[in-house]
């Protein structure tokens, strides 16, 4: 028992901090060129596409009791810096309740939008797949029904698609309600953290970039050639993500390609989401551990990403182990383990609140004062992954429940606040 226990703590200790370690070059790519481009007057500046080169869009917008928000994205849409005639927006509602049919018919009078309902699509992946069939545009973007896409994103994506390595593309998406609460400020400074230090490190790695579910952009050919979006999986972005990877494909971050969406309001809300993304993202693990038989750097960074959730898992075990292995060993050896990893795990945390400050815009000397509940709302995300893990063990439905929407916008950014305020 003695032996087991030192073994299984020291082992738990090792892989949590060996996945943390190895993620910090990452972070710190990440944030220096986040500064290095905020110190260029012209940064992620690109040659202009010629009008003739520019790619056709065709994006597809899964709806269902979005009555409060809808409105905001078709009107952002129809509102893009680029050539009307190559845009086409097709809208999947799916059985509303509210008055989101009676708007989307509005906005489909004109041919640009195009609307399909009527079905009983099984979560957002099914319509996707519905709605793929429809498209007729070289690349397809996705944007949830929440979304506030800037006016230039479908330009500022055209030239990334430029590079004809480039198959897909995630762009950046922004916190519209973050100053509601407590939850949607820590929320909107995790967002800021994950996209402009880590996807953005590992883009300039050339690591595995992952799709996030909303502006995101997928060439059109390479989506029907790999057999559209998996039903089978809750993270269908993460998904799609690996088995582009699988293939070879090249993902992109872009981060000056940038839409507003909502963020949880409340703890009930993010319960309900953040266990669908744990739950989808150990899912898409377990499915691709076969990544490895294809060994090189971005298949590697992939399995790593994908396991994060059980990270996690394993740092509230060590939690549990540790005061088991100081009942039956020696207690000194086992304090001293336990407050070494103790001690890395808090310099970890703290090291990304810090980064978090780096890339969060405004920069304010209030925000320091966020940094001390950076522990607790990380052990928040310890138990929903363990319960995300609890859900699959016991196999709990895992049919998609889309996260409520209140239509709220506290940011004081132009283009955002004239399509809000303009209502249905």
């Amino acid at each position: 028992m003695m032996n087991l226990l030192s073994l299984l703590l020291v082992t738990i200790v090792a892989i949590v901090y060996s996945w943390t370690i190895y993620n910090v070059p990452v972070l710190i790519v990440g944030v220096r060129s986040c500064l290095r481009d905020r110190g260029e007057k012209k940064a992620h500046e690109r040659s202009k596409v010629p009008r003739k080169k520019l790619p056709s869009y065709s994006i597809i917008i899964p709806v269902k009791n979005e009555e409060v928000v809808i409105h905001r994205l078709l009107r952002a849409l129809l509102r893009q810096n680029y050539p009307r005639e190559k845009v086409e927006i097709i809208i999947v509602e799916d059985g509303s309740t509210d008055g989101t049919l009676r708007i989307c018919k509005k906005f489909a009078c004109g041919s640009q939008v195009k609307l399909l309902h009527g079905g009983n699509s099984l979560g957002k992946p099914s319509a996707l797949n519905r709605a793929s069939g429809m498209c007729s545009g070289d690349i397809i973007a996705v944007f949830d029904a929440d979304s506030i896409p800037e006016r230039d994103v479908l330009l500022n994506a055209a030239k990334y698609f430029c590079d004809g390595s480039t198959v897909a593309l995630q762009g950046r998406t922004l916190t519209v309600n973050s100053e509601v609460n407590m939850l949607t400020k820590f929320v909107s400074h995790e967002e800021s953290l994950w996209y402009e230090g880590y996807l953005r490190g590992r883009d300039a790695l050339d690591l595995f970039v992952h799709l996030r579910g909303s502006c995101q952009f997928v060439r059109r050919d390479v989506l029907e050639s790999v057999g559209g979006w998996s039903e089978k999986h809750l993270s269908e972005d993460f998904e799609m993500s690996a088995r582009l990877t699988e293939r070879g494909f090249r993902i992109r971050y872009a981060p000056d390609v940038k839409s507003w969406q909502e963020s949880p309001q409340s703890l009930s809300q993010m319960f309900r989401q953040r266990i669908r993304w744990f739950r989808g993202t150990m899912e898409v693990a377990l499915s691709y551990g076969r990544l490895m038989r294809k060994l090189s750097f971005k298949t590697f960074d992939a399995e790593v990403t994908l396991l994060a959730p059980f990270v996690l898992i394993l740092s509230l075990l060590s939690y549990i182990v540790a005061p088991l292995a100081i009942h039956y060993m020696d207690g000194s050896t086992v304090l001293a383990i336990t407050m070494v990893g103790w001690a890395l795990l808090t310099a970890s945390i703290m090291a990304g609140a810090m980064s978090l400050l780096y890339v969060a815009k405004p920069k304010r000397i209030r925000d320091l004062l966020w940094i001390p509940f950076i522990y607790a709302y990380w052990t928040f995300h310890v138990f929903l992954a363990t319960w995300a893990l609890i859900c699959i063990i016991f196999k709990v439905s895992n049919a998609w429940r889309k996260t409520p929407k209140t239509g709220a916008v506290t940011v004081s950014h132009s283009f955002v606040q004239a399509v809000d305020n303009q209502g249905d």
